[in-house]
């Protein structure tokens, strides 16, 4: 079924502590089909998971405000209840945590995790609800999934945890899935297995995807569209291609020479963004990366540059002065023989001038 399955708009998160509030999002907007795969990247702190459970109304607590709207199927999700938000949950939109052991009950068998959904949602009977899990083990490659039902959540590895997170969240068939860094504290090749595992699960069940990640290696094979936040702000949104084959923000093209490549010499220094994240308490104004940016210049700290397409419809951008662009390499070169920081820190870790669409190696 072709069409809009989430339409985000203008969305804020705000958490109220005692040294103030935190803008944790910041008026981020996008859109979601049926059956594609939306990539969220961005340090730790930039808002992505925020971002996914303020969606799905999982920030809970009496210091949380969130405003704008979120529309799923046709209705706003901020303006229902949490009675009626649980009647959505497992059935409509699922959610694979972070950290699968902390989010699987440590007390409670494999088995009552996973059919405790089938019988809420489903209304089956304890026999068909143990034999709809055996089969949803299964499917995920769990072996000898009679007894992981048995088994306690610290009996099992940590890929195997987060197969079960994965069958509880596919267990009544969502049509919107987010998965918050699934493969995090996972080896390569675990890692590897879960994402094709989610892959194939979403190609069956032609489910919508929101691929919360901070590896750029994952969204660029494994996302129809990606996302960059900083500072709980959306700066650039593009198809993953085109975002990949030409970035235009100074924190994409930080993010991915960030990457450490194989070609290089060993021993070679890394190639760090230089400063740290702002204080979302108070953020500063214009541009919230401008104190980090190798291209920054008066306007980037004077004036919050907007959220438009470039000469691609498709591929939006927040800034005054692209990566590639005439007035980004000027800015570069100007910042650069003033002796900035962050000029002279890119420059050194890459001789050449910035230019579009920095290659990585596969």
């Amino acid at each position: 079924m072709a069409g809009t399955l989430l339409e985000v708009e203008n969305l804020h998160t705000t958490f109220t502590i005692p040294a103030g509030e935190v803008k944790a999002v910041r008026g981020v907007s996008f859109s979601l089909e049926r059956g594609r795969t939306l990539g969220i990247v961005g340090e730790s702190g930039s808002g992505k998971t925020v971002l996914a459970r303020s969606v799905m109304r999982l920030n809970l607590g009496t210091n949380v405000t969130t405003t704008g709207t979120a529309i799923f199927e046709g209705t706003d999700l901020l303006t229902r209840s949490p009675a009626e938000m649980r009647s959505l949950w497992g059935s409509e939109m699922a959610m694979v945590f972070q950290d699968p052991m902390t989010s699987l009950n440590p007390l409670v068998r494999v088995q009552r995790q996973v059919t405790e959904h089938l019988c809420r949602h489903i209304d089956l009977s304890r026999s068909e609800a143990r034999q709809a899990a055996v089969d949803l083990l299964k499917e995920v490659r769990i072996p000898d999934p009679e007894t992981r039902l048995r088994a306690f959540p610290h009996e099992l590895s940590g890929g195997m945890r987060q197969r079960v997170c994965i069958a509880v969240a596919l267990a009544c068939e969502p049509s919107l899935l987010f998965a918050d860094e699934p493969t995090t504290a996972l080896d390569v090749t675990v890692q590897h297995q879960i994402l094709n595992l989610l892959s194939r699960e979403q190609t069956d069940r032609d489910m919508a995807m929101v691929l919360v990640t901070h590896d750029l290696g994952v969204v660029a094979g494994r996302t129809d569209d990606t996302m960059v936040m900083y500072a709980g702000t959306v700066v650039e949104h593009a198809p993953t291609r085109s975002l990949f084959a030409d970035m235009r923000h100074p924190y994409s093209e930080a993010l991915m020479r960030s990457i450490p490549r194989t070609s290089l010499p060993s021993h070679t220094r890394l190639a760090a963004i230089t400063g740290r994240p702002p204080d979302l308490i108070a953020p500063p104004t214009g541009c919230a990366f401008s104190p980090r940016c190798p291209y920054v210049q008066d306007r980037c700290i004077e004036e919050t540059p907007p959220l438009v397409a470039t000469e691609d419809p498709a591929h939006r951008l927040a800034c005054w002065t692209p990566v590639g662009s005439p007035e980004g390499q000027a800015a570069f070169q100007k910042n650069l023989a003033s002796g900035l920081p962050q000029a002279v820190a890119v420059d050194i870790s890459n001789p050449r001038p910035p230019t579009r669409g920095v290659e990585v190696d596969s």
